[in-house]
C-alpha cells in the first residue's frame, strides 16, 4: 500500500531453537518499522521481536517502530493469585531492547499503554466492522447488538450508539468472567484459635450467587451481532448463540478484532448456532478459514499503513481516531 520496499533481513531458528537475526543492509539514522503478527507461537515471535528491536539499536536505527497488531499478553494486564502482570513485563523488555513507539490496535485494555515508557498508539478496528456489518449484512436494520456479558456492555454501546441499533446484555450463570477465578485470597487456610485484635471485627464475605442466566434486551425475530475484541477460546460464544437462538433471534453474527481462534474453534464454530464469524487480519488465520467457511475476514491493512505514513512524515494522527467514542 505504501509502495516501499521490505527491508532486507533474516531471522531463522538454529537447531538447537534459538533465534538468529541478521540485518542484511544499513540502517544507521533511518526510522524502521518492525511488522511483527503474533501466530500460533507466541513466545518465539516475541524473542524474534526483541532480537530484531536490538539489532537495529545496535546498528544505529534512528528511531524503531513495532508495529503489533495483536499485543501478546495483553489479557494479562490484571494481578491474579500469586502470579504477575506479564503485559508489564513485555512492554519493560520491548523498551528496553530498543524500541521507540508501538503501533497496535484494539488493546485488550486501554490502560495497558501506561504500562510503556514510550509513545503507544491504539488504533481502532471499529469502523471496518462496522462497514461490514453497513455493507455484507443483508436488512443490518433489524439487527441488535450483543454484548455477551456485562463486561463487554461498553463496546457494545458504542457500535450500537453509531449504527443506531438496540442493545442487549446476556447476564448470569452460565457466563465465566475473568472477574470469577479464584484469586488465592482463602489460603492460606484459616487458623482455629487464632488470636484476632479485639477491635478488629471484619465483616462476614458474602459468598458470590450469580442470578439465572437472562438476556437483557429484546431479540425475537431479529438478527444479533455479538461483539468482542478478542476470539479465542469460543465455547462462550458459542453459549451465548444457543441462548440468542431460544431467545428467538434468527441469524447469528459474531465481530471481534482479533480472532486468534486456537484449538478446537473453527469445528465448534462450524457445529454452532453461529452463522458467520467476522474478525480482522490483525492475526493470520488462514487454516483456520480452511476448516471453516463461516469465518470471514474483514482487511485492516489500509489504517496501519497509513499510521506508519502519517509517524515518519510526523503528521498528525487525529484523523486516524475520528468517530471513535471513549468506550470503544
Amino acid at each position: 500500500r505504501l509502495g516501499a520496499e521490505l527491508g532486507k533481513s533474516v531471522v531463522y531458528q538454529e537447531t538447537n531453537g534459538e533465534t538468529r537475526v541478521e540485518i542484511k543492509e544499513s540502517v544507521r539514522g533511518q526510522d524502521v518499522f518492525i511488522i511483527q503478527t503474533i501466530p500460533r507461537d507466541v513466545n518465539t515471535a516475541v524473542m524474534e521481536l526483541l532480537i530484531m528491536a536490538y539489532a537495529l539499536k545496535t546498528a544505529c536505527a534512528r528511531n524503531i517502530i513495532g508495529v503489533i497488531p495483536y499485543f501478546p499478553y495483553s489479557k494479562q494486564s490484571k494481578m491474579r493469585k500469586r502470579g504477575s502482570i506479564v503485559c508489564k513485563l513485555l512492554a519493560s523488555m520491548l523498551a528496553k531492547a530498543g524500541l521507540t513507539h508501538i503501533i497496535t490496535m484494539d488493546l485488550h485494555q486501554k490502560e495497558i499503554q501506561g504500562f510503556f515508557s514510550f509513545p503507544v498508539d491504539n488504533l481502532r478496528a471499529s469502523p471496518f466492522l462496522l462497514q461490514y456489518i453497513q455493507e455484507e449484512i443483508p436488512n443490518y436494520r433489524n439487527a441488535v447488538i450483543v454484548a455477551k456479558s456485562p463486561d463487554a456492555a461498553k463496546r457494545a454501546q458504542s457500535y450500537a450508539e453509531r449504527l443506531r441499533l438496540g442493545l442487549a446484555v446476556i447476564h448470569g450463570e452460565a457466563q465465566c468472567t475473568e472477574l470469577d477465578m479464584d484469586d488465592g485470597r482463602h489460603s492460606p487456610p484459616m487458623v482455629k484459635n487464632a488470636t484476632v485484635h479485639p477491635g478488629l471485627e471484619l465483616p462476614l464475605m458474602m459468598a458470590k450467587e450469580k442470578p439465572p442466566i437472562t438476556v437483557v434486551g429484546d431479540v425475537g425475530g431479529r438478527i444479533a451481532i455479538i461483539v468482542d475484541d478478542i476470539i479465542d477460546d469460543v465455547e462462550s460464544f458459542v453459549a451465548a448463540a444457543e441462548i440468542l437462538k431460544e431467545r428467538g433471534a434468527y441469524k447469528i453474527y459474531v465481530m471481534a478484532t482479533h480472532g486468534i481462534l486456537s484449538a478446537e474453534a473453527p469445528r465448534l464454530i462450524e457445529e454452532s448456532s453461529i452463522d458467520e464469524v467476522v474478525v480482522t487480519n490483525t492475526v493470520p488465520h488462514e487454516v483456520q478459514k480452511l476448516q471453516c467457511p463461516k469465518i470471514k475476514t474483514v482487511d485492516i491493512s489500509l489504517i496501519l499503513s497509513e499510521a506508519i505514513r502519517r509517524i515518519h512524515n510526523g503528521e498528525s494522527m487525529a484523523y486516524l481516531f475520528r468517530n471513535i467514542t471513549v468506550d470503544d
